[in-house]
């Protein structure tokens, strides 16, 4: 049983959400992951994901172990397999953030322990979850709000359309043309959508996307791995940022956010993200909590 995609969690959404607002609010059992340890393999770099699962399974009672590709035998040519195998014999779990979602997908079934994906080219389900705690603090019932995603249709867009879809929330995304999220990601979620009676919108205009939007996200426009696209992505991308007049076009009251890292000044101007209704270090702190609670949901005996 592991988490690579949002899919897999797709009838349990609710449940890690629970947990998690228990973890935050002090509720649950002190360290449950006592004599645990995670192995945290990193291809790419990361703030946010490795102070949040190191620190995670700490006050989890566990421990995490930071490997980077310097520190595998898999950086340097071994199998995939035999990693897997090898790590399954002395951790408990892994947490991975890749480069390459295949690569996770064959961890995963390779290992005889949980494989947690921290961060592919393709998902992004643990941000996902934070996400929606998110959400629920701030805005209440998924099913009475709705999202807009505004940018480059990357990997945390492609989870946000799968979790919002689990949850029955509305979600729209307002994309140039070429820069739509993974066609297959949205069939799937249009598919768990029509089923919890929700909608998908992948659109390039922004009054269309942002009508009745309780919540604006974007992330950055050039993700890592998209360097030498970045002159086109800024000219491309340059009418998605999220300002004022854009926030304008939602609700009154919604919030912002951000996965974090953030270019003030590019997706974002500085005046939303510091303004009064963005919620972006909620989000991050969230980042926590959330995947406290996806090691307790998959490393609990």
């Amino acid at each position: 049983m592991s988490l690579l995609s949002v899919c897999d969690i797709e009838e349990n959404v609710i449940e890690i959400l629970e947990i998690a607002k228990n973890f935050k609010e002090g509720k649950m059992e002190k360290k449950p992951l006592e004599g645990k340890t995670l192995a945290m393999i990193f291809e790419k770099s990361s703030t946010r994901t490795r102070v949040s699962f190191e620190v995670g399974m700490y006050q989890l009672g566990g421990q995490g172990l930071f490997l980077s590709s310097n520190d595998l035998q898999m950086g340097r040519g071994e199998p995939i397999s035999d990693t897997a195998k090898v790590l399954s014999r002395f951790v408990d779990g892994i947490m991975i953030r890749a480069k390459n979602h295949k690569d996770v997908e064959e961890l995963a079934k390779e290992a005889d322990i949980p494989v947690i994906n921290g961060l592919t080219d393709l998902e992004h389900p643990c941000q996902a979850l934070a996400d929606m705690l998110t959400i629920q603090e701030h805005l209440g019932d998924f099913k009475e709000n709705k999202l807009t995603y505004v940018g480059d249709g990357n990997n945390v867009c492609n989870s946000l359309l799968l979790i919002c879809a689990c949850l029955g929330m509305d979600m729209s995304v307002a994309c140039p043309k070429g820069y739509e999220p993974n066609p297959e990601i949205v069939a799937k979620a249009e598919e768990i959508a029509n089923k919890n009676d929700s909608k998908i919108t992948i659109t390039d205009n922004l009054k269309t996307a942002l009508k009745d939007s309780t919540a604006i996200y974007t992330d950055v426009w050039v993700s890592m791995g998209d360097e030498t696209e970045a002159a086109q992505r800024q000219i491309d991308l340059k009418p998605y940022q999220v300002n004022n007049d854009l926030m304008k076009l939602a609700k009154e009251n919604a919030i912002f956010m951000h996965c974090l890292p953030a270019i003030r000044g590019e997706e974002v101007a500085t005046e939303v993200i510091d303004g009064p209704q963005s919620v972006i270090f909620d989000e991050a702190e969230n980042r926590l909590h959330a995947q406290k609670a996806v090691m307790y949901y998959y490393l609990k005996d």
